[in-house]
């Protein structure tokens, strides 16, 4: 059987989304909720069979690396393939969640009468057509299809290539049951080919989508940046600093920094700068490096005031501090490294911020209202946290029921992509044969000569 060119079976794949695009912008709340339930049961039910073809995956995974000599690149490679045991617990639990929240689409934001009697109202309406590219597990594909239906817009979905097996059981019954309750055939699609010229190809559908999401590393926003003149929804880049203020609570200080950076090291709002006032520098970084290098093996980039501070004793066979160096400071690192930096005051923080932005998250341990107010007033980030791990910059975290990623833009929105940030907006008016009529225009003294004349 000869295999369909990835342009031809793309171009079918996204002609029948856009064919869903508009029953499913009007399917009722009650259909949608119906269907992410149906869809959570689906995958309660399917549990052994999506188990079974997690294990294939990791076996293919395993094969793949057969000659490798690195056995902890193979073991991390095929750890991060593996499901985890209550893996599909937590895609039902999400899926039942994003069916508990509220519609977005239909919510008058805003509403006003003109003086001619005009009504004029604002009102949240679905994106449309999203192409989403993913380096991420099923647990993201189901939260991000999940969220795409609550809020009205078709789903189309390239995931990463060694979850092969296991997403190809999650989402043959995701559609299965969300066709089953109502849901248009389509509104869920998924780009079963693993070639990347499938993902450069939905990079550059500029006429069959209407936005796209990259959910992954550096790499991959970038290739969707230079590709895609499709809107971005979701740029998770830019570093994440957390300034260590004069006054603060040593232990919370310490507590805070383990937590933003080792909850999950590779998450996009890790921990990547910690700034320290350097009148808390000598209480507070000896134990803190201390903690980082022989507990958690931490890479630890220090200022030449961190590393004089620090000497060159040795922490389990490791020094403690290595120096920075200047382009380390704009890092976004995605792994168990950090850079310090003691700085002066608080105006040298904040001065080191702006400088190494864009900003996406950042975040101050402070006993000072009056600082903690200023830092929150004049840091130009997606989110700024006060006495807070910058790990808690998570649509969950913060009420939303989920996201479809985080998004460092001026543009559209920035922070967590939720339900109403996958939703903009359009007017309605409503009249009683109001009409527009020219406005008069003022003509000088000078004009109605000239005009006399001709």
């Amino acid at each position: 059987m000869v295999e369909v060119p990835v342009k031809i079976y793309l171009t079918n794949l996204l002609k029948k989304a856009r064919e869903a695009q508009r029953p499913l912008a009007v399917l009722p709340t009650a259909v949608k909720d119906r269907a992410l339930l149906a869809m959570a049961d689906r995958l309660a039910a399917d549990e052994e069979a999506i188990l079974e073809a997690n294990l294939q995956d990791v076996e293919n995974v395993g094969k793949t690396l057969e000659g490798e000599t690195n056995k902890d690149r193979v073991k991390e490679a095929v750890e991060r393939v593996r499901l985890a045991p209550d893996a599909v617990k937590e895609m039902v639990d999400r899926l039942r969640k994003v069916a508990e929240l509220a519609d977005p689409v239909g919510e008058v934001t805003k509403r006003w009468e003109q003086p001619n009697g005009m009504q004029v109202s604002r009102v949240r309406v679905p994106i449309g057509v999203i192409g989403v590219i993913s380096e991420y597990g099923p647990t993201v594909t189901t939260e991000t299809m999940a969220l795409c239906l609550k809020s009205g817009n078709v789903c189309v979905f390239r995931a990463a290539p060694e979850w092969g097996r296991t997403h190809q059981v999650i989402v043959t019954s995701l559609r299965e049951a969300a066709e089953g309750a109502g849901v248009p055939a389509g509104a869920l699609s998924f780009v079963e080919r693993p070639d990347k010229e499938a993902a450069l190809e939905l990079m550059r559908a500029t006429k069959m989508l209407d936005a796209i999401i990259p959910r992954g590393g550096a790499g991959l926003r970038k290739a969707v940046m230079e590709h895609s003149r499709l809107p971005v929804l979701c740029h998770d880049g830019g570093v994440c600093h957390i300034y260590i203020d004069e006054e603060v609570d040593l232990p919370m200080a310490q507590n805070i920094v383990i937590n933003s950076k080792l909850q999950q090291p590779s998450a996009p709002n890790s921990a990547d700068t910690l700034l320290v006032h350097q009148m808390v520098a000598r209480p507070l970084l000896p134990a803190l490096i201390r903690r980082l290098l022989d507990e958690f093996k931490v890479d630890v980039l220090g200022c030449p005031k961190t590393y004089s501070l620090m000497g060159t004793m040795e922490i389990s066979g490791h020094k403690s501090v290595r120096p920075v160096a200047d382009d380390d400071w704009g890092k976004q690192f995605l792994s168990k490294t950090i850079a310090v930096k003691m700085v002066k005051d608080m105006d040298e923080a904040l001065e080191h911020i702006a400088r190494y932005g864009p900003g996406h998250t950042d975040a101050i341990v402070t006993k000072n209202y009056d600082h903690a107010l200023r830092f929150a007033r004049e840091v130009d980030s997606s989110a700024v946290l006060v006495n807070a791990s910058t790990r808690l910059h998570a649509g969950d975290a913060f009420g939303l029921g989920g996201e479809a990623g985080i998004s460092t833009s001026r543009l559209h929105a920035r922070g967590p992509i939720g339900l109403n940030e996958l939703t903009c907006q359009k007017y309605v008016v409503f009249g009683g044969g109001q009409l527009r009529h020219p406005h008069p225009v003022p003509v000088t003294y000078e004009d109605a000569i000239m005009l006399k004349r001709f």
